[in-house]
């Protein structure tokens, strides 16, 4: 079959890049419980999160990385290419695993709080951490704030079949994946979980958002011009995202929702998010159509220096998410035994984003070390 994909230009969109390092400060803020902060984040104001950010963006990248070495390469190589990535970050979400349980348990046994076991999810890797071990190693035991990188793991195993397709029918996969996000909400299809319960972000509907990312990329978003452009996009997209606004401020103010319906405000909280209710993706939609009609891929400001510390934590995304997740823990526990002022959520917020982009510098400056060529030493003969 032909290619029929629009593949995007081969100049890295920092558009990406900055979108992914806010949602990756994002997520550390939202990790952090009882933090005004976090009233920053996207998920106070709509139904969609940077949950939802995140996954499209990385359904985007793939797609944007992986389809011209698909095209170009033949398909085993760039199948293995998107497995060989897989990889890579199921090794980083293990180590994260080992990592994170360590810290809950010595803070645990630090500060006398045994509850923290359980409030983290782990306390069943105390009572039994052969069996709880194994159930970490096939993604089915994730403690808390752990469930986003076995998602991506997963879809990532599975894309080089998806991408495969997408290349030659992009709207038949959409339009498949669709049907598979509506059937999984029907029969309620969803992963098990260790030691009781299912995948707190459902694969069979998250999906839907991953592969729209994918679509976006290789042509969605130059089919969907029109409508992006349109007048229409501006006046019913600004009317949901405002309803958004109101439904979402009535579930975290009861006095606002006590002057609703109590079947309206009850029909969007709590907000499904394992199953990807169809208002989050609605509301994300609107957001991704809009966001590229007003950043444009050439916006002048996406080399501001004020953007720059976002758009390098995107770059080394993968190293942020999993530095943020274990930081959101140590910040969680400075805010429960030392201090629980405004003035400390505040603090452990700024100094962890600032952690977060020391890293991602670092990771970036070191990356740029092993790529660079040895220089040359003073009369040392050459190589044969």
């Amino acid at each position: 079959m032909a290619i029929r994909a629009v593949l995007p230009p081969k100049e890295r969109d920092y558009r990406l890049d900055l979108l992914r390092g806010f949602a990756n400060w994002a997520i550390y803020l939202d990790h952090i419980p009882n933090n005004a902060v976090n009233w920053i984040t996207q998920r106070n104001f709509g139904f969609s999160d940077a949950a939802d950010l995140f996954v499209f963006i990385s359904g985007y990248t793939a797609s944007f990385v992986y389809a011209r070495i698909m095209i170009e390469r033949g398909f085993v190589i760039g199948g293995t290419r998107l497995v060989k990535r897989a990889w890579q970050i199921y090794v980083a979400h293990i180590v994260l695993f080992v990592i994170y349980i360590a810290e809950i348990g010595y803070l645990a046994a630090r500060y006398h709080d045994p509850n923290l076991e359980n409030e983290f999810n782990v306390a069943g890797f105390m009572r039994d951490p052969a069996e709880t071990l194994y159930q970490g190693l096939i993604l089915a035991f994730k403690p808390v704030n752990m469930d986003v990188l076995p998602l991506y793991i997963l879809l990532m195993l599975c894309y080089p079949a998806v991408l495969w397709v997408m290349l030659r029918r992009p709207n038949l996969t959409l339009a498949a994946s669709f049907l598979l996000y509506l059937a999984a909400r029907h029969f309620n299809w969803n992963l098990a979980a260790y030691p009781v319960g299912s995948w707190y972000f459902n694969p069979f509907c998250w999906q839907f958002l991953f592969v729209f990312g994918g679509w976006f990329a290789l042509g969605g978003a130059v089919q969907s011009k029109a409508l992006i452009q349109s007048r229409a996009l501006l006046v019913l997209g600004g009317a949901y995202l405002l309803f958004a606004l109101v439904m979402t401020m009535a579930g975290r103010f009861p006095e606002l929702g006590q002057m609703m319906p109590a079947w309206l405000v009850e029909a969007f909280n709590p907000n499904d998010k394992t199953n990807l209710a169809p208002y989050r993706v609605v509301h994300f939609i609107i957001l991704a159509f809009l966001i590229t009609r007003f950043l444009p891929r050439d916006w002048a400001g996406l080399q501001s220096p004020i953007f720059a510390p976002m758009i390098k934590c995107g770059q080394q995304s993968l190293e942020v998410f999993c530095c943020g997740v274990f930081l959101a823990v140590v910040a969680h526990i400075v805010l429960v035994e030392v201090s629980n002022s405004l003035w400390m959520q505040i603090l452990v917020s700024v100094v962890g984003i600032a952690l977060l982009t020391l890293l991602a510098y670092y990771r970036s400056w070191s990356k740029r070390v092993d790529k660079r060529p040895p220089k040359p030493v003073a009369g040392a003969a050459p190589l044969p």
